[in-house]
């Protein structure tokens, strides 16, 4: 029984297999023909009629290949037949329409160029300007003062002079504010321009950004206490600045206070003037312990000042201390007698010094002579004036035999201006220069050149063609 329900079975499975066939070919004849796809594949997917590449994120365009194709029938006859893109819209694919590409195609081209004009386009800027002409300006309105066109000519130069322009402490302020940028000006001179304690303020504080000026002249500026803080400050912090010239600007004792921090904080300033103030005693001890802790300045200017007594002292004994400073410049103090004492003892350990100016110091004779103790021992020193000081033919006398005394000595120059000398000091002079030819000493004359002349010297004048003196028997 159940062998023959089997052979049954495998009896009608031959035909069952044909219809399942022939039905499933029937439903991809139907399907190619509603899609207008290849009837051996499934359609594919549809196309969109642009992709985004990955190459900075540009458009391109994708020809259309779905607008004609030629296909063969299912029975592979060979025959083409034109299918169209029908019901393409419904599906999300582009239509045949060829104003329909248009718009895809410009849509694209806009993007494209809406993306260079962003790279392309920038905001407008103004040039850089180094001089700072066109902030000068405009400052200038803020401060309310006229530009000077003698500033906006020269800010190009690597020196200005602006000297007597009579700036105030306005005009200044504006000046400083283009000067905080510049960058050609190295040298600036503008001594006499009455910027009093305000206007050396906005100096100050323009030093202190300003990286570039090397040289700078506030001299008859009349800063006062205020300009001395400002000034000091700026040196603590500016490592640029190699000259300051602050000459006449009503310096007193206070001010030196100020001063003194700047000297032993700043390292780099080399050249430093602070004649023609009203600094005394108090000053010239703060400054000496300055000078003996700076390890930078060469040329320190004091003179025209009011330093003397315990001052001077201190302030020699700075100067021995210190093994940088080439020149020094003490004229018109009142050093005297102890001041000069010091200065003798400075001299024996200073090997470094080689100008030194004190004259009009009121030196008498045994303090010039206690003076040129010290270059007995000196081996540097090339110049020295003593000029206008009442230490008489004595005086003279000690120095020189002092240097004489010294195989070392490096003494080239010697000022005793206005101080009269005798015979023995010239026939001294002869003397030293056999062995420093380099030697010249400048003095206020011979004591005996206006004596009235014996005849017989006049004749014996005239005989030898010179008009030299004669000397007397007691000279």
């Amino acid at each position: 029984m159940v062998l023959g329900k089997k052979l049954a079975v495998e009896s009608q499975l031959p035909s069952v297999l044909e219809d399942n066939a022939a039905e499933m070919e029937s439903e991809l004849v139907s399907q190619s023909d509603q899609v207008g796809g290849i009837g051996s594949r499934p359609p594919s997917r549809p196309r969109k009629p642009y992709s985004r590449g990955s190459i900075d994120n540009q458009l391109v365009v994708r020809s259309d290949t779905s607008t004609r194709l030629s296909l063969s029938g299912p029975s592979g006859s060979g025959a083409g037949e034109e299918v169209t893109n029908q019901g393409n819209e419904e599906e999300g694919q582009p239509s045949d329409d060829p104003s329909h590409n248009l718009e895809g195609e410009m849509a694209c081209v806009t993007e494209d160029q809406d993306y260079d004009t962003d790279l392309e386009l920038e905001d407008a800027k103004e040039p850089y300007d180094p001089t700072g002409e066109t902030c000068y300006r405009e400052a200038c309105k803020v401060f309310g003062v006229v530009p000077v066109s003698y500033f906006l000519r020269n800010m190009h130069a690597s020196e200005l002079i602006m000297m007597h322009h009579g700036l105030g402490p306005q005009g200044t302020k504006a000046l400083a504010v283009p000067l905080v940028t510049n960058t050609s000006i190295l040298k600036l001179n503008l001594r006499d321009n009455w910027m009093e304690g305000l206007g050396g303020a906005a100096m100050a504080e323009m030093l202190k950004e300003n990286c570039y000026i090397i040289e700078i002249d506030l001299s008859e500026n009349r800063l006062g206490l205020k300009g001395a803080q400002a000034i000091s400050s700026m040196l603590q912090e500016n490592s640029t600045l190699v000259s300051i010239n602050l000459s006449g600007n009503d310096f007193d004792d206070h001010a030196a206070m100020y001063l003194s921090k700047a000297l032993m904080t700043n390292q780099k300033l080399e050249v430093m003037d602070l004649s023609h103030n009203r600094m005394g005693d108090a000053a010239g001890e703060v400054l000496g312990n300055a000078i003996a802790e700076n390890t930078a300045i060469k040329d320190f200017n004091l003179s025209w000042n009011c330093i003397r007594g315990k001052g001077s002292v201190a302030l020699a004994k700075g100067l021995g201390a210190n093994i940088f400073l080439r020149k020094v410049d003490l004229s018109y103090n009142g050093f005297g007698k102890d001041g000069a004492v010091a200065l003798g003892e400075a001299l024996k350990i200073n090997n470094i010094l080689e100008e030194l100016n004190i004259s009009n110091n009121r030196i008498p004779p045994d303090g010039a002579i206690c003076f040129a103790m010290g270059l007995q021992e000196n081996k540097t020193i090339r110049t020295i004036n003593m000029s206008r000081n009442p230490m008489q033919t004595a005086g003279c006398y000690g120095i020189l035999k002092a240097i004489q005394e010294n195989p070392e000595s490096a003494m080239e120059s010697l000022d005793f201006s206005e101080i009269t000398v005798n015979v023995d000091f010239d026939e001294l002079y002869e003397a030293v220069k056999e062995t420093l030819p380099k030697l010249q000493v400048k003095h206020g004359g011979r004591i005996d050149k206006f004596k009235k002349l014996k005849p017989k010297d006049i004749s014996e004048t005239v005989e030898e063609g010179t008009a030299l003196p004669v000397k007397t028997d007691n000279q």
